[in-house]
């Protein structure tokens, strides 16, 4: 992926700001939205991958990546409404909405409040498991991940912590208060749930029952992954989205 291929924009709306980057083209489109501390650039691998077929875009939600702090942290559903303006504004047509870890709270916000934009969803690695529901716990099962996470993951993850800053904590907090069982019931689209089988945030009963709670739910796993499935060796990932979006 070269820096001449991206297409690289700033989107505001009701006080806060998205960076858009933006590759391929075509009349279906795969939006990515990252998890807690992350960034788009975290989807760098699994665009290389998809943008041959579809039109990519990698965001970075409002206080992460190069995307400003905002002046309050958004809740889950006011980030929602703002990747939705997004959606609406670009036109981009048919939508595969993927959204990673905290990105799958706000993907299925999008996807229950404004039902007409997304045409399938992709929960990879979704939180919060409804029995962890607290920081602390949240913490130790990342810690538990991240031990067998390869070095590169790790850096990464490490870098894109420090340039989210000093509100962490209540960008944390942001995502223990949302409930995203009492979303996955009203999502129309088809869904499907992804989780590598050694991922310790996202638990196979956890995921399991995400998927059960979807009117059109399905679960894959990805074996010798962890939490950052889409991040370390993004293939496997990016074969079952396209699998996905084929099909339905």
């Amino acid at each position: 992926m070269t820096a001449e291929s991206a297409r690289v924009s700033t989107f505001e709306h009701a006080g806060a700001t998205l960076v858009v980057e933006e590759h391929g083209a075509g009349p279906r489109s795969i939006v990515l939205l990252h998890g807690i501390g992350m960034g788009r650039t975290v989807f760098g691998d699994l665009v290389a991958i998809l943008r041959d077929d579809y039109r990519t875009l990698a965001i970075d939600l409002p206080g992460y990546g190069a995307a400003p702090e905002p002046p309050r942290t958004p809740t889950i559903e006011r980030t929602a409404d703002l990747v939705a303006a997004l959606l609406r504004e670009r036109a981009l047509g048919d939508v595969t909405l993927v959204g990673h870890s905290m990105g799958s709270q706000v993907a299925a916000e999008v996807a229950v409040r404004h039902p007409s934009l997304v045409d399938r969803l992709v929960l990879a690695a979704p939180t919060v498991n409804a029995d962890e529901r607290s920081a602390a716990r949240q913490i130790l099962r990342l810690a538990q991940d991240l031990a067998i996470e390869s070095p590169r993951v790790v850096a990464r993850g490490a870098r894109e912590y420090l340039r989210a800053g000093p509100n962490l904590r209540r960008k944390m907090r942001a995502i223990l208060l949302h409930r995203p069982e009492l979303a996955y019931p009203r999502v129309a689209a088809p869904t499907l749930v992804l989780r590598g089988a050694l991922d310790y945030v996202s638990p196979q009963a956890w995921c399991e029952a995400v998927a059960s709670l979807l009117p059109d739910g399905r679960l894959v796993e990805i074996e010798g992954h962890g939490h950052e499935t889409m991040i370390r060796d993004a293939a496997p990932a990016a074969a079952a989205i396209r699998e996905f979006v084929e099909s339905t």
